[in-house]
């Protein structure tokens, strides 16, 4: 053997144990077991990601919602921000069919709802109109506030957790967020059953009048455990999407002044004695 070869082989042998060596390494490591991503378990542990949704959501303190959707056949948006102290408070801009835009605020049961410019000559220039709906009974004062109770998110979650035959839909992205969505389509009797007991005679009044026998609920998860999208689908009586982003951005939520804002009862009132004197 020439003097060049031998240490050709020899070099040539140290380099192939050498790769030999690194191979069983790189096999080792990739044969352990990957730690699953969060949106697998969002997938593959329903009831358990769910759960934590709820734990994690329950912490919140605020969140912007956009809800969208239809209700009696006119198209409904609604966009504003929600503390989710005790008491709830919300500030919403909410537009209606014809485009024409409404603010209300909500502080516990009592709503503020800003007047037109045209119509504030009847509370002598007032921007407000002040209602508190604790004393207006069940149907009127607490349904109303309880619309704005229901887009809590913790409340969307909770609501599904406890319908049995959610599924998993698989991976979606929402508004840039990877989430995992769930859907469960559930007679109304089993809705009504989560729904608050204030609202549930008159809730199912009106899906009886309009046909409706089940309704599909769909909720969007993100890598936070946290709803990033909820759904509604009630037949012929419409549908809703709600949009959570922001979450626990600093809101601040408060009564209009005092000089600013006209009281509805006290209006009431006014209008009472004028018809009896």
């Amino acid at each position: 053997m020439s003097v060049w070869k031998k240490p050709t082989l020899v070099a040539v042998s140290a380099l192939s144990a050498f790769a030999i060596s690194a191979c069983g390494v790189t096999s080792g490591e990739s044969e352990a077991p990957k730690q699953p991503t969060v949106l697998q378990l969002l997938a593959s542990d329903l009831k358990g990601s769910l759960q934590k949704a709820v734990d994690t959501t329950d912490k919140t303190d605020s969140v912007t919602v956009t809800m969208t959707g239809t209700m009696g056949g006119e198209k409904i948006s609604m966009r504003g921000v929600l503390d989710l102290g005790d008491p709830l408070k919300a500030d919403m801009t909410m537009t209606d069919a014809k485009g024409t835009t409404t603010t209300v605020r909500m502080i516990g049961a009592v709503v503020f709802t800003e007047i037109p410019e045209e119509g504030r000559t009847r509370t002598g220039g007032k921007r407000w109109m002040k209602m508190d709906l604790s004393g207006l009974g069940e149907l009127t004062g607490t349904g109303f506030t309880k619309q704005f109770e229901n887009a809590d998110p913790v409340k969307q979650v909770k609501t599904l957790l406890a319908i049995e035959g959610t599924t998993v839909v698989g991976q979606e992205t929402v508004s840039g967020v990877p989430t995992v969505h769930y859907t469960v389509t559930t007679p109304v009797a089993t809705y009504l059953a989560q729904i608050d007991a204030a609202r549930r005679d008159v809730t199912e009044q009106a899906l009886a009048a309009q046909g409706v026998k089940e309704l599909k609920i769909d909720l969007w998860v993100d890598e936070q455990y946290r709803p990033r999208r909820a759904g509604l689908a009630m037949g012929a009586m419409g549908d809703m999407v709600i949009d959570y982003t922001d979450y626990d951005k600093a809101v601040t939520i408060e009564s209009p002044p005092p000089a600013e804002t006209a009281d509805f009862a006290e209006m009431l009132k006014g209008l009472k004695d004028l018809t009896t004197t």
